[in-house]
């Protein structure tokens, strides 16, 4: 595992779980593949190859990892590497319960400036003149089933110009809270089960800087190459 940057050979002091999390990512290359982090210090690119350990593994007969352990979200435990700064506007789509001033203080706490939207004919009038970074929406928001939320599928639907810059959280109690593999099937960002809504502010400091880590580079060179 990298732990200095080529370029400005800065500490890039990763926690725990983000070196898990990039160790996860180098082992799912393919042989071959690259995949590039920024620095945080210098901003360069880090060009990281697959594990050679990984690229034998067995094909046949794949079971997906368990939900994480969250032992550490309820004990509190964030290092102080992982906060967020200069993060714009949260668009939220909660009901108008308790629960939501929750949502609320919690993306504040992180930088958000949070906007609530009434229904989702306003929520995807606002997003036309608005460049959120963040939108937030409870599963039962719209309807029952999120399988039949028009503004899921709206978010699912959206081209990659635009998608691949808003953080899309899920909120609800189908969900496993930050289990990656869930929220990759469910086309967003990060989950959030309705129990541990109070620990929302700390899945976030988690989860927003490993997304930067790993895809900032990417969006940044598409960004100066003018295919934003």
């Amino acid at each position: 595992m990298i732990s200095n940057c080529p370029h400005c050979q800065t500490s890039l002091k990763l926690g725990d779980a983000q070196k898990a999390k990039l160790q996860k990512a180098l082992d799912a290359l393919e042989p071959g593949k690259i995949l590039t982090i920024k620095c945080p210090s210098c901003t360069k690119p880090i060009k990281l190859e697959a594990s050679r350990s990984s690229a034998a593994g067995n094909i046949g007969g794949i079971t997906p990892p368990s939900p994480p352990d969250l032992g550490w979200l309820k004990e509190s435990a964030v290092q102080e590497d992982d906060r967020i700064e200069d993060i714009p506007m949260a668009l939220v789509l909660y009901p108008d319960n308790e629960q939501r001033d929750i949502v609320r203080d919690a993306l504040e706490q992180v930088g958000y400036q949070v906007v609530f939207g009434k229904d989702i004919e306003e929520a995807r009038e606002r997003m036309r003149f608005v460049s959120f970074a963040c939108v937030v929406l409870h599963s039962q928001f719209e309807s029952p089933k999120l399988e039949d939320s028009t503004f899921h599928q709206y978010m699912r639907n959206m081209s990659m110009q635009r998608r691949r810059y808003l953080f899309y959280i899920l909120v609800g109690p189908e969900f496993h809270t930050l289990y990656n593999l869930q929220a990759l099937a469910y086309s967003a960002n990060l989950l959030i089960n309705d129990k541990d809504l109070y620990h929302m502010g700390i899945a976030l400091r988690k989860a927003i800087p490993l997304y930067e880590e790993i895809f900032g580079a990417f969006m940044e060179e598409l960004t100066s190459s003018g295919k934003s």
